[in-house]
């Protein structure tokens, strides 16, 4: 006897919409961002962009640093602002 997964249909996230006023400059980038990554959405690119935020913020205040290897191989501290 073969036993089969029954898929569930998804719960519907409860979702807020949000209105932003951005400078030009800001809009740019966050267009350019959205172009780079391929996302589907502005929503999309913001909601990446808070997690990674969000992950980079856990990781220094549990006394964390984040350093970048630059062409030459030598790491660079980058400050992560909180």
């Amino acid at each position: 006897m073969h036993s089969r997964k029954v898929m569930l249909p998804k719960k519907p996230t409860k979702t807020t919409r949000v209105q932003l006023e951005l400078p030009e400059r800001s809009y740019e980038r966050l267009n350019s961002l959205k172009e780079k990554t391929e996302a589907a959405s502005y929503a999309e690119v913001l909601k990446n962009a808070l997690r990674l935020y969000e992950s980079l913020i856990s990781q220094v205040d549990a006394g964390k640093r984040l350093y970048l290897k630059d062409a030459e191989g030598n790491l660079i501290e980058y400050e992560v602002f909180v």
